[in-house]
C-alpha cells in the first residue's frame, strides 16, 4: 500500500498528519509526500522530523492532480492512498482500507468516511453521488455521524481527500488528469472507472478527519475556487457523460446553469464564473478527443450507468442555489454546488 500526500505550503499541518501514519496499526505501507514548491520550510520539515518519509519536492506548484501523478510514479503498492496533508488519519484508517481492499476484490476503489476536524461528530464526506444532469452529491455532508452512515455501502466514487484506489483499476483506467489542476479530479477518475465497471465501496469504520479545504481557503481567492470548480465541472460532464443521458436531462443542467450564475453573481464571483464557462468551451476540441477515447472504451450501459446515479436531487440543489438570492449578506463556499 502507498499513501500520497501532496503538501503546498503546508507545514503548520504536516506534524499531525505525518505522525498520524507513524501511528498506523496496518505497517505493510510507504509514505511519499509530494511538495508542491513550498516557501514555508515544509521540505527541510519533512526531512527533519520525519526522514522514513519518500519526499519529491517539486519545483512550482503543479496542482493537486500534477503533483499526485508524480507521487504514483514511484509508489509500488497495490493499493494507492490519496491523503490531504490537513487531516489526521484514525489509527485504523489505514487496517480498515486494507481489510475492505481483501473482502471486496469485485471493487476498484473505496470511500473514507471523513469527519470535520474540530466536530468529530460532524461528516465532512461519505463519498460523494452523480446524477444524469451532472449535479455532485456529497453524502452525508454537514450531518451528525450515527447509524445511517455506519454502513458499507457503494457509491459512486471516493473523495480525493482520503481515497483508495486499486493499481489494477487504475492502470486500467488510468490516474487523474493533470489538466484539471485542483478540484473534481476525483470525480472524473470515478467516472471514468464506473464507465468501466469498477466499483466504489464506502468503508465507514477507515475514518480521516479532516479541516475541509483548508489550504485552499488560505491561499486561494473565493473567485479562484469558483473558476477551478465551475470549469472543471464542465470538464465532468463533457468527458464522461454518456450523449443519451445529456439529452435526457438537458432540462436539469440547464436550469442548474442559470441558477449557478445567479448563485456566484449573488457571490460576486459572477466573473470567475463566467470566465470558466467561457474557458471550458474553448478547451472543447481538446474535451471532445478526451471523451472519444473514454466513451469508446466503456463497459457498461447507458442504463446501467444510470442505475448507479442519484435520482430526485434536483430540487435540493436547485433550492440551494438560489439561496444566494434569499439570504442576505450571504458569505457561501465553493462546495461542490
Amino acid at each position: 500500500m502507498s499513501v500520497i500526500i501532496v503538501n503546498w505550503n503546508g507545514q503548520h499541518f504536516l506534524q499531525e498528519c505525518l505522525s498520524a501514519m507513524r501511528r498506523q496499526v496496518f505497517r505493510d505501507f510507504e509514505t511519499i509526500v509530494v511538495d508542491n514548491g513550498s516557501d514555508d520550510g515544509s521540505v527541510q520539515f519533512v526531512r527533519d522530523h520525519f526522514p522514513e518519509i519518500r519526499l519529491i519536492a517539486l519545483q512550482k506548484n503543479v496542482g493537486f492532480s500534477a503533483a499526485n501523478i508524480a507521487g504514483y510514479a514511484q509508489a509500488t503498492g497495490e493499493v494507492i492512498v490519496l491523503l490531504n496533508n490537513d487531516t489526521e488519519a484514525d489509527s485504523r484508517w489505514l487496517y480498515e482500507l486494507s481489510e475492505a481492499s481483501r473482502e471486496c476484490p469485485e471493487a476498484g476503489s473505496f470511500a473514507s468516511k471523513m469527519l470535520y476536524f474540530d466536530e468529530r461528530e460532524r461528516i465532512d464526506n461519505c463519498g460523494f453521488g452523480v446524477t444524469s444532469a451532472g449535479f455532485i452529491v456529497d453524502f452525508g455532508r454537514d450531518e451528525q455521524d450515527g447509524p445511517t452512515w455506519s454502513k458499507v455501502r457503494p457509491v459512486f466514487g471516493a473523495c480525493g481527500g482520503a481515497a483508495a484506489y486499486r493499481r489494477t483499476m487504475l492502470e486500467d483506467v488510468g490516474f487523474l488528469d493533470p489538466d484539471f489542476f485542483m478540484t473534481y479530479e476525483d470525480v472524473d477518475l470515478s467516472f471514468q472507472a464506473q464507465l468501466r465497471g469498477h466499483k466504489c465501496i464506502f468503508i465507514p469504520s477507515a475514518v480521516v478527519y479532516h479541516r475541509y479545504r483548508a489550504t485552499m481557503k488560505k491561499y486561494w481567492t473565493y473567485s479562484r475556487q469558483t473558476y477551478f470548480s465551475q470549469r472543471n465541472i464542465e470538464f465532468v460532464y463533457v468527458k464522461n457523460m454518456p450523449l443519451k443521458l445529456m439529452l435526457i436531462a438537458l432540462p436539469q443542467r440547464l436550469a442548474y446553469e442559470f441558477g449557478s450564475s445567479a448563485y456566484f453573481l449573488k457571490a460576486g464571483s459572477g466573473g470567475a464564473f463566467f470566465k470558466a464557462k467561457l474557458d471550458s468551451i474553448r478547451q472543447l476540441p481538446l474535451l471532445l478527443r478526451k471523451r472519444r477515447d473514454v466513451q469508446k472504451t466503456r463497459r457498461v450501459t447507458d442504463s446501467q450507468l444510470r442505475s448507479v446515479m442519484e435520482h430526485g436531487w434536483f430540487l435540493p440543489k436547485w433550492k440551494k442555489l438560489l439561496s444566494a438570492w434569499q439570504v442576505p449578506g450571504i458569505s457561501p463556499e465553493v462546495k461542490r454546488p
